[in-house]
């Protein structure tokens, strides 16, 4: 497989489907020996099940290490670590991936857990989990989906999961963007299994699954996440790490030069769709170097309200992230907004957690209003 090219299969036996892909994609001539360590990095973002478009859905992975070991490859490890806010164990769990490696006698490292070493990455100075520098081969499994803060997430951004909790959070402090380039010049991953299968194409944390059932595999980050930004009507402009992670040798993002290898014919190549729920609710939010997991559980929270017609009836924004820590205002959300008169504590909380706090602040402002009105009319 050559870096210009990406493969692209279709179907509803994921795990058949993987080992398909493989084998067409020749991953066994890439890898540089029988004994190397082989990271294998799904996306488990969150405790919730593939099939509502967060995470990678285990039969994926099981096609990845069924491939390796009948090859002869056995230091395998699956490593990966949740957003902030959530514990990987319960990921691992609720997502299939304990059950998988006791089955295959791989061993899971739970990079949540682990230190973070200083590493000059192409120029930036990042922390990156220690247990990334055992590694000689990383296979990077991402969910093609959207994302509330940087429109997509694929193969270049899924590489946060080998940092520390600490430094995700400085992440947003630095504006996502470039520390996402910047990580890709301190992380090389090998080889891209895409999941398209159901990704959410507005939440990063599910709830609107877009079924494909596609995977698709790849050698360069950039150029499969500037195809990918293709697909879902984005400009490359909009996704400012995709330039930024080509300007640093990580990739190309020349979409002229890409070669996509079709590992079966008839294969249904559908358009997805424009429009995104995101849209409709991001003007009431006023977001400043916010965490992936308070934004992520706000906006879904909001779309409820709106499809409720409770949105409409809220007449200032809502303040959240890292941005307004020790500030005041009025109504803000998480636990960097607490000095606000207004404020949902919480780092970060639930999406049902907001969901009922912006719901019982906007009924309590509409009945002050109605109330003001009955006021005005007797004076």
């Amino acid at each position: 497989m050559q870096k210009n090219e990406i493969y692209v299969i279709q179907g509803k036996e994921y795990k058949a489907m993987t080992l398909q892909i493989l084998e067409k994609s020749r991953l066994e001539e890439l890898i540089p020996a029988k004994d190397a360590c082989i990271g294998i990095k799904p996306n488990l973002v969150s405790p919730s099940p593939a099939s509502y478009g967060a995470t990678t859905h285990p039969e994926v992975v099981k096609g990845i290490v069924e491939y390796l070991q009948q090859r002869g490859f056995r230091n395998l490890v699956i490593l990966e670590g949740s957003w902030v806010g959530d514990r990987t164990a319960e990921a691992v769990k609720v997502c299939g991936y304990d059950r998988l490696c006791q089955k295959y006698g791989i061993e899971f490292w739970d990079t949540q857990k682990e230190k973070g070493i200083q590493k000059d990455c192409a120029g930036m100075s990042l922390k990156i989990c220690r247990c990334v520098e055992k590694l000689d081969f990383l296979i990077n499994v991402p969910v093609w989906k959207g994302h509330c803060q940087t429109k997509i997430t694929c193969a270049l951004k899924n590489l946060k999961g080998l940092i520390p909790n600490s430094e995700k959070r400085r992440f947003h402090s630095l504006g996502l963007h470039k520390p996402i380039a910047h990580l890709n010049g301190g992380i090389r991953q090998d080889f891209i299994v895409v999941d398209h299968i159901c990704g959410d194409l507005d939440f990063e944390d599910g709830g609107n699954p877009v079924v494909c059932d596609q995977i698709l595999t790849a050698r360069d980050p950039v150029l499969c996440d500037a195809y990918v930004c293709e697909k879902m009507h984005y400009r490359q402009e909009e996704v400012p790490y995709i330039q930024l992670a080509q300007s640093l040798g990580v990739g190309s993002a020349d979409l002229t030069t890409l070669s996509v290898q079709e590992c079966q014919t008839g294969r249904e190549d559908r358009e997805l769709p424009r429009e995104r729920k995101i849209v409709h609710v991001q003007d009431a939010v006023e977001e400043v170097e916010s965490c992936s997991a308070c934004y992520g559980y706000l906006i879904p929270a909001l779309d409820q309200l709106r499809e409720e017609g409770f949105l409409e009836k809220l007449k200032e924004k809502i303040c959240i992230g890292q941005g307004f820590r020790g500030k005041k205002g009025n109504l803000g959300i998480g636990q960097c907004t607490r000095e606000f008169t207004h404020s949902l504590e919480g780092c970060p909380p639930t999406e049902n957690q907001i969901y009922e706090f912006l719901k019982a602040y906007i009924l309590e402002k509409d009945k002050e209003e109605i109330q003001c009105q009955k006021d005005q009319k007797k004076q």
